[in-house]
């Protein structure tokens, strides 16, 4: 037993000295792609994310009020430093049309430093 414990406590303290990342992706998924477009101008203009990318139709399955849902959506990719995440997360909120959109986001620990320059010149991040 105290093996495990002293294991689990060596993960957690390994975790915690981890440093944050830099840059991230943020993944949403939308109605539609007018949807898609317009979180995605409105998140750029505020210069919160440099670039976004988006993908007209993915094929969602899902639970939702116990059934399984089925059917076509938008998925939305921006591109932001790190620390901008809960600044886009209240943009997407309140302009969003679900009332519990995905919205996930995802550490990005590895690119070419020249992109990483752009990106963090277009969003007036300190990198």
């Amino acid at each position: 037993m105290n093996f495990i414990y002293g294991f689990f406590f060596a993960d957690f303290f390994y975790l915690r000295r981890m440093e944050q990342p830099e840059f991230m992706l943020v993944y949403v998924v939308c109605a539609n792609l007018e949807e898609a477009k317009h979180l995605a101008k409105t998140v750029i203009e505020q210069r919160l994310a440099a670039c976004a990318n988006i993908l007209p139709t993915i094929h969602s399955l899902y639970w939702w009020e116990g059934q399984i849902q089925e059917g076509a959506e938008t998925l939305l990719i921006l591109k932001a430093p790190y620390s901008y995440y809960e600044a886009i997360e209240k943009v997407i909120r309140r302009e969003h049309s679900y009332s519990v959109p995905a919205i996930l986001q995802v550490p990005i620990t590895q690119g070419l430093p020249e992109y990483f320059r752009w990106l963090a010149a277009e969003t007036g991040f300190d990198y």
